[in-house]
């Protein structure tokens, strides 16, 4: 099987645990690498993928780093689910090489970063495995009215992150997709952060502590 390349870091020790992590729009596997160390994982592999270079529409077209097509900004425009469903079709792969690989889906957890983000929910809520989490960061969910909810992870822990001053994706996308999450009984983490589109010291603390709370 042809897998997208990544970018993988191995911890200290063997891995028992893995996150897989995808990056925003127009950025790449290496965008997270620099945060690992501060999250002090021992036993937990890190991956990182890197998103497929595709024309990009409110970009003038231009080809680069993304998981899907942005048609327009703002919101309340078209969404190109189905590329949203390829590149998560993609991302099952890398689970599934993760589980091949010794770590049972349970040790497995879903994160992404804006566009990542957008994926990564439509990855772990609707993966017919029970995940370990979900941490959707900057982002917003957006196959929320179509998305087939897998059973298995009806009970999945997950944490969602965003900037109050958040001018990309304003922080109404991550506070909708927490109410509704929570409204369909999941158990959500909604936390906000002084920032813009990006990540902070404080936000990177409370990832290490979600994924103390669920891996190990």
């Amino acid at each position: 099987m042809s897998y997208l390349p990544c970018v993988e870091i191995e911890p200290p020790q063997p891995a028992e645990t893995s996150v897989i992590w995808l990056h925003g729009l127009g950025a790449s596997g290496h965008d997270f690498e620099p945060v690992v160390p501060e999250l002090a994982r021992k036993s937990t592999r890190f991956v990182f993928p890197h998103a497929p270079q595709i024309p990009v529409t409110v970009n003038g077209g231009m080809v680069m780093p993304a998981w899907y097509d942005i048609i327009s900004l703002g919101g309340g425009g078209p969404i190109d689910e189905d590329g949203i469903r390829r590149s998560a079709a993609r991302i099952d792969a890398l689970i599934e090489r993760e589980i091949e690989r010794g770590i049972p889906a349970e040790r497995i957890v879903v994160a992404g970063f804006s566009q990542g983000g957008a994926v990564a929910y439509e990855v772990a809520l609707r993966h017919p495995a029970r995940l370990a989490g979900l941490m959707a960061l900057s982002t917003y969910f957006a196959t929320a009215d179509s998305i087939q909810f897998s059973d298995a992870n009806q009970a999945l822990p997950i944490f969602i992150a965003h900037g109050t001053f958040d001018p990309m994706v304003p922080e109404e996308g991550g506070r909708r997709a927490a109410e509704t999450l929570t409204a369909k009984g999941y158990s959500t983490d909604y936390k906000t952060y002084p920032m813009e589109h990006a990540v902070c010291l404080e936000e990177i603390q409370d990832i290490a502590a979600f994924l103390h709370s669920v891996l190990d």
